[in-house]
């Protein structure tokens, strides 16, 4: 396996964001079956990923992509709704995670695989911080892209339960890696980590403490969704149903197999052991990653009132379900992988 880090620009007048490409040559045996290898860029939300991000890496490590003819480039963005991703999405140079909220501001681009329907995080706080309305006048994370990021968009939900809005705290931007040190130094009081995260924090500074479980106060909220422009589903639709075969095929491996995809996990997030296996435990425990399709009508049609009600989108410009989603590839590599399979309590 080769690394390399690249640095690009992908959408005008936004600052430069260092892309990590991660790129696997494939095997003889694979070369040999394969006319051509195709190839497409594969975008993570966050660099280094978080647990939940690495079905791709577990699919390259493996050789998921190679045997269907497919060389992907992972490529590490600084927010999934940061404007560098949504930007390499609409113009068809990769998949990424992209929202409703995109689609609805003029994005020509659908959702094609919910990597991840359930929402992963904790939201968690400094000791001080008992109640969301101890928040008040508190600093809070907005991490991956500020105003309008994740970290931002989930701290608005936790304040709304006490009756608190943005212009109560000061949000603070920083990098996605800046997260956990962030809470543990005190430069902030308040954030949504993920799971590993969590038991890291925890670890490094007793009595930080989850105040509220994202996927407890926001159940209907859809956290991630592979994306690709509708020029791209057009015309590289067959490399997009294999791409997505292959991550289906990884996040199945990760109820599975665990030991088997551990170590290729702990490599691309660079996190200890330990906290991969907690975290790991966490998103199968709760259905966080999807065995199937991964979409879900009442997720996004709900995703799409919030963002309306939010402000996030015009109501004027309320996209459709369907034309939010085209499930159609999804179910093509879902048939490729035998169809839909249960795996304990986990269907989607």
């Amino acid at each position: 396996m080769t690394k390399t880090t690249i640095d690009r620009r992908l959408l005008a007048g936004a600052a430069a964001v260092a892309a990590l490409l991660v790129t696997v040559e494939p095997t003889p045996a694979a070369a040999q079956a394969c006319p051509a290898m195709r190839k497409i860029n594969v975008g993570v939300s966050v660099s280094p990923p978080n647990v939940v991000h690495t079905s791709p890496y577990v699919a390259k490590a493996l050789g998921l992509f190679a045997k269907r003819c497919v060389e992907a480039n992972i490529i590490q963005f600084e927010g999934g709704l940061s404007a560098t991703a949504v930007a390499a999405v609409s113009r068809g140079q990769a998949i990424s995670n992209i929202t409703e909220t995109a689609i609805g501001g003029g994005v020509r681009a659908k959702q094609i695989w919910g990597l991840a329907p359930r929402m992963p995080q904790a939201y968690v706080v400094a000791e001080s911080i008992k109640t969301a309305a101890d928040l008040k006048g508190k600093r809070m994370s907005a991490a991956g892209g500020g105003v309008g990021s994740l970290n931002w968009r989930v701290g608005r939900e936790v304040l709304k339960t006490a009756n608190l809005t943005v212009d109560d705290v000061q949000f603070v931007s920083q990098g996605t890696a800046g997260r956990l040190p962030g809470l543990v130094t005190g430069q902030i009081e308040g954030v949504a980590l993920h799971p590993e995260d969590v038991h890291l924090a925890q670890q490094q500074k007793p009595g930080v403490h989850p105040l509220v479980v994202m996927a407890e106060l926001l159940p209907n909220y859809y956290f991630n969704a592979y994306g690709a422009s509708d020029g791209m589903i057009a015309a590289e639709r067959a490399t997009l149903v294999d791409t997505i075969a292959a991550m289906m095929e990884a996040n199945r491996l990760m109820y599975q197999d665990k030991e088997k995809v551990i170590p290729h996990i702990v490599q691309a997030t660079e996190k200890p052991k330990p906290a991969v296996e907690y975290a790991l435990a966490q998103l199968t425990k709760n259905c966080v990653w999807s065995v199937n399709t991964g979409v879900n009508r009442q997720r996004t049609e709900w995703s799409i009132d919030n963002a309306v009600a939010n402000g996030d989108i015009e109501p004027a410009k309320k996209p459709s379900f369907e034309q939010v989603v085209d499930e159609s590839l999804a179910k093509e590599a879902m048939a490729k992988l035998g169809g839909p399979v249960t795996i304990g309590n986990c269907k989607e």
